[in-house]
């Protein structure tokens, strides 16, 4: 028997995730005034992916998806070819500003979610009171 959930593990990974994206703004936002600096992103896709593997499902028909999926790591890219400024940078400072704010939402509703689990867990520990 499992002590614990995979729900632990995944919002662990969605903060990771958060913290990963939180860096990539940061350096985005850093290199604003760099010439030819291209912004980056972080894929959300392959830590969905990532999430999705550590699934384990029991299939009563053959036919049935399987949940395992091959293997994949976080991606950060660089965006497309595009610039904002003269000198050839490719960040959008307001574009970064917002993509902070929804990272910022996200990673405190991670946190808050994450803390209900605990404080579940400490309650069933004291035995419901």
């Amino acid at each position: 028997m499992k002590l614990f959930s995979g729900t632990i593990t995944n919002l662990e990974k969605g903060l990771n995730y958060a913290s990963l994206k939180q860096k990539v703004i940061s350096q985005n936002i850093a290199n604003v005034d760099t010439p030819g600096y291209k912004a980056k992103s972080v894929s959300f896709q392959s830590f969905f992916n990532e999430s999705m593997n550590q699934l384990e499902a029991h299939r009563t028909n053959p036919k049935h998806i399987a949940f395992k999926q091959s293997g994949t790591h976080p991606a950060i890219a660089t965006k497309g070819n595009f610039q904002y400024n003269h000198n050839g940078n490719g960040v959008d400072l307001d574009q970064e500003m917002s993509n902070l704010a929804a990272n910022q939402i996200y990673y405190n509703a991670v946190t808050d979610r994450i803390n209900g689990k605990f404080n579940s867990l400490k309650t069933i520990i004291r035995g419901g009171k």
